[in-house]
């Protein structure tokens, strides 16, 4: 039998953050980021990372592990988050893994098989290409575009990598509560717009000016959304509110990705009013 874990999912600014502390302090939890950018130091107003407040409520794990430019892999992530449900779990406290990145959960509460690395050469051949170029060559090989992140060039050259190929899967990990927070598309606006407007007032065009002056615009942490929408802004050829309009826009499709992924996965109990999670919650943990 494995530990109990739980899990907190949802679309990006749906509560999954303040759901999980919630959690965490109710059952003696600690909570491990499933957050393909949060992983990243230096990366902080764009990412909506947890404040300082959050970190002293409950700790966090898999946060600022990586420099803003490095390689890093979901099979990376499984690993270091496998580690530390075992961890956490040893200190007699509860899991629970909690973020937006579809793969990074699934790859943990269903043991994914990752194939291996590309071929290094090949890899060199296409980081030259760009995004439409690479978009290109995949559809030249039927490889389907739709369940990726198409602006995202490292997840292209996976795909093109594996020949589109999924990783291998095996049954729902045992002990396992999967949460979904939904909220209703106009009021997920207003949430990302607040979030957005609450970004630019504490500094994120500064951020990303000073990053892009340290690592240049092909450091990997700029390809997040709040990042790559400065460019233009930043050359003189766009205004701060279609900055800001674009960096909402690239936010909601994100939102939709997210569901789109998650409503895949019928095991996951999907709630409205975050209130009712500490009731479901008991009732798994005395089963």
């Amino acid at each position: 039998m494995e530990p109990p874990l739980i899990v907190v999912v949802g679309e990006t600014a749906s509560g999954k953050s303040k759901l999980a502390i919630k959690l965490a302090e109710q059952f003696n939890g600690e909570i491990i980021c499933a957050d393909s950018w949060t992983v990243r130091r230096e990366v902080n107003i764009g990412t909506a990372k947890p404040g300082a407040d959050d970190l002293k409520r409950v700790p966090h794990h898999l946060l600022d592990i990586v420099g803003p430019c490095a390689d890093f892999t979901a099979a990376v992530f499984k690993g270091l988050a496998e580690q530390q449900i075992k961890d956490i779990t040893m200190r007699g406290r509860l899991p629970v893994l909690a973020g937006g990145t579809g793969l990074y959960i699934d790859s943990v509460i269903y043991n994914y098989g990752f194939l291996p690395e590309g071929n290094r050469e090949e890899r060199h051949n296409l980081n030259l290409l760009n995004v439409e170029e690479l978009q290109s060559l995949a559809v030249s090989r039927d490889l389907s575009l739709e369940s990726i992140d198409v602006r995202n060039k490292r997840r292209i050259i996976r795909l093109l990598e594996t020949n589109g190929q999924a990783p291998t899967k095996s049954e729902m990990r045992s002990d396992t509560l999967i949460l979904g927070l939904t909220v209703p598309r106009e009021e997920l606006r207003q949430r990302v717009t607040a979030r957005v407007d609450n970004m630019l007032a504490l500094g994120l065009e500064q951020e990303v000016k000073e990053l892009v002056e340290t690592y240049g615009w092909g450091c990997e942490a700029l390809k997040g959304i709040g990042y790559r929408e400065w460019r233009e802004y930043l050359v003189g050829s766009q205004s701060i509110e279609q900055t800001r309009e674009r960096i909402i826009s690239a936010t909601m499709n994100l939102a939709k990705r997210q569901r789109t992924w998650f409503k895949r996965n019928n095991s996951i109990q999907w709630i409205s009013d975050p209130s009712k999670a500490v009731e479901i919650v008991t009732t798994f943990l005395n089963k």
